[in-house]
C-alpha cells in the first residue's frame, strides 16, 4: 500500500492563502511614495500619451547620488515609463511607428544625455535590457527652476511639433516631437 505525505501541500497552501491580501487591504490600499501620472496631448491629429510614476525630490541629491551617473536609468519610479504614440512620428529626427513603447535615459555628469527608446514597455522599474532597442540619441540637458516631483509637461505646440520636458529637481531634458500632416 502506497502512502502519500499531504503536509508540504497544507503548508504550500496556508502561505499562499496568508498572502492572498485582505478586502481592507485592497478597499484602501497604503499609497505609494511616488504617485502614479499621465499627460497627454494632441499634437494635429496625433494623440501622444506618457505614463509614469512620479518620485519627489525629498531633498534628496537627485543626480549622481539617488540616479548614478552613466546608468541606464528608468525616468520615473516602480515601473518603467511609456509614451504613446496614436500615429507615426519622429521623436528628437528618428522615425517611430503608431505605438507604446519605454523610455529610459543614461544621465551624464557634464555633457548630453542618452535617451534609449524600447519595444517593451510594460515592464518593472530597473529591468533592463529587455525587448528590442528602437534607437538611441543624445539629448542636451537644461537648467531651471526646483522641480520637487518629477513632471512630464508641453510647454510649446506647434501645428506640427511638440516639445515634451522631462522635469526634477533643477534638470530638464527636452525632448523634440514632430508629427504628420
Amino acid at each position: 500500500m502506497r502512502r502519500i505525505l499531504l503536509i508540504p501541500t497544507v503548508v504550500t497552501l496556508t502561505a499562499a492563502v496568508s498572502a492572498i491580501p485582505s478586502s481592507a487591504q485592497i478597499a484602501n490600499p497604503a499609497p505609494q511614495a511616488s504617485q502614479h501620472g499621465m499627460v497627454s496631448q494632441t499634437v494635429n491629429r496625433t494623440v501622444i500619451t506618457l505614463g509614469y510614476d512620479r518620485p519627489v525630490a525629498r531633498g534628496r541629491v537627485l543626480f549622481g547620488n539617488l540616479v548614478e551617473w552613466d546608468a541606464i536609468w528608468t525616468p520615473g519610479a516602480n515601473r518603467a515609463t511609456w509614451i504613446d504614440f496614436s500615429e507615426h512620428v519622429e521623436l528628437e529626427g528618428n522615425a517611430l511607428e503608431a505605438g507604446r513603447y519605454a523610455l529610459w535615459m543614461v544621465p551624464t555628469e557634464n555633457g548630453p544625455w542618452e535617451i534609449v527608446v524600447v519595444s517593451e514597455w510594460d515592464t518593472d522599474h530597473g529591468i533592463f535590457p529587455f525587448g528590442e532597442e528602437v534607437f538611441r540619441t543624445m539629448v542636451q540637458p537644461e537648467t531651471g527652476s526646483h522641480m520637487e516631483v518629477l513632471a512630464y509637461y508641453f510647454p510649446v505646440i506647434g501645428a506640427y511639433e511638440a516639445t515634451l520636458r522631462f522635469h526634477w529637481g533643477s534638470t530638464i531634458i527636452p525632448l523634440q516631437i514632430e508629427v504628420g500632416s
